[in-house]
């Protein structure tokens, strides 16, 4: 993720703000609660009173439009916490805010509105009725709203259509794939266009490569539709692959929240750092990360003469061209410089223009094969075509 793009994030307005939010599930809760604040850990209160804080003075805020992913393993209390932004769980203590509004203080009028308008969930175990097909299970919330049938098809299908089952419309649930499953359950959570997407681990029980899939849907759905996202996994290569920031959880508390950039480069503290060793860097590092100044570097208006002195002096093979303003070019060879000396060519008529390119926010899974398979180093160039560097095999496998 480029700065830009996390000052826009920072930048954003606040959609969902969270305060020292606790829940806590037992008959002892006051004594839980004192033994907590005195500084004894989530394991030790059950131990005294068989009373557990499911959460503990949770402390963020979702900003409109991004994909904020909360990780923590089994008993963490992301799910917990997931489940008391639609009021699903009522917390012990704290605030909800939306749109500055504390949703635990809403009338039932109020909880409903919210609930059917402004917010959606897309459960692990896809949460379908097995008596409606597909168009059935995706309308329904709109026909609970009151919408005509007509409208509620026409909107279904149009849901149907981006999450890519047109023409399973009528499929009963059951003749489906579990993720095609999951695509009805994320169609039938947008038909009533809400403003946040509640996602608790949707993708946890579907195989690897199904969920490869989903993962590059769900971020193309984002992208059209501009949701704002709050997603659960236990995965961190997952977490860092959609979200925009990442909220990592431990016994119910907070640990840190932050960029997958920043926080793999940052962690707060041991317990972050073993989640994020955990990771395929590759898919949280940018080529920015790793990219390099090129050592040889000439301008189309040089003669070969120029830069067959550039790169003996670089010791190097070959030279990254630019035109005024460090637009690249392309690439000259040693040989092919020789050659244009001895044969009065310029540099234009000797430049290998078929060069593979890359933008210096790519992820370097992304362009692993290409930095493998290509004759030289990947130019990084931005949108208008500037080279900024370049990033060879070798840089990607040592970030590695």
């Amino acid at each position: 993720m480029s700065n830009n793009i996390e000052d826009d994030i920072e930048n954003r307005e606040t959609l969902l703000k969270v305060k020292n939010l606790s829940k806590i599930y037992g008959n002892e809760k006051k004594e839980a609660l004192k033994l907590k604040k005195s500084g004894l850990t989530k394991d030790e209160v059950y131990a005294k009173t068989k009373t557990t804080i499911a959460l503990w003075e949770v402390s963020l805020e979702v900003k409109k439009k991004e994909i904020f992913v909360i990780i923590g393993l089994s008993g963490s209390g992301k799910s917990t916490l997931v489940r008391c932004f639609n009021m699903l769980n009522k917390p012990t203590s704290g605030n909800i805010l939306y749109e500055e509004k504390d949703i635990s203080k809403y009338n039932k009028n109020e909880l409903m509105e919210y609930r059917r308008n402004k917010i959606s969930m897309v459960f692990q175990n896809f949460g379908l009725m097995s008596h409606r097909d597909v168009i059935g299970n995706v309308e329904y919330g709109l026909e609970i709203k009151g919408m005509s049938k007509e409208e509620r098809h026409k909107k279904a299908k149009e849901m149907i259509s981006m999450v890519g089952l047109e023409g399973v419309e009528n499929k009963p649930i059951n003749n489906l794939s579990g993720g095609m499953k999951q695509r009805v359950g994320i169609a039938r959570a947008l038909a009533n266009d809400p403003e946040i997407l509640l996602m608790d681990e949707p993708f946890s029980a579907l195989d690897p490569l199904v969920r490869k899939d989903m993962q590059f849907e769900l971020l193309t759905i984002h992208r059209k539709l501009d949701k704002t996202i709050i997603f659960i996994t236990h995965d961190i290569n997952e977490a860092f692959k959609i979200g925009d920031r990442v909220a990592i959880m431990k016994d119910g508390e907070l640990i840190q929240v932050d960029t997958p950039e920043k926080m793999t480069s940052n962690p707060k503290n041991d317990y972050v750092k073993q989640f994020i060793d955990s990771a395929d860097k590759t898919q949280v590092i940018s080529v920015k990360n790793v990219m390099i100044t090129p050592n040889s570097l000439v301008r189309l208006r040089d003669n070969p003469q120029i830069a067959i002195k550039v790169m003996r002096e670089s010791g190097v093979s070959s030279a990254y061209v630019i035109a005024d303003k460090t637009k690249f070019q392309g690439v000259i060879t040693l040989d092919d410089a020789l050659r244009a000396q001895r044969e009065s060519l310029r540099l234009s008529d000797i430049l290998i223009r078929d060069i593979k390119t890359t933008s210096p926010d790519t992820l370097l899974t992304d362009i692993i094969t290409d930095a493998t398979e290509a004759r030289f180093p990947l130019a990084v160039v931005d949108d208008e075509n500037n080279l900024k560097g370049i990033i060879s095999k070798v840089h990607v496998l040592s970030s590695m």
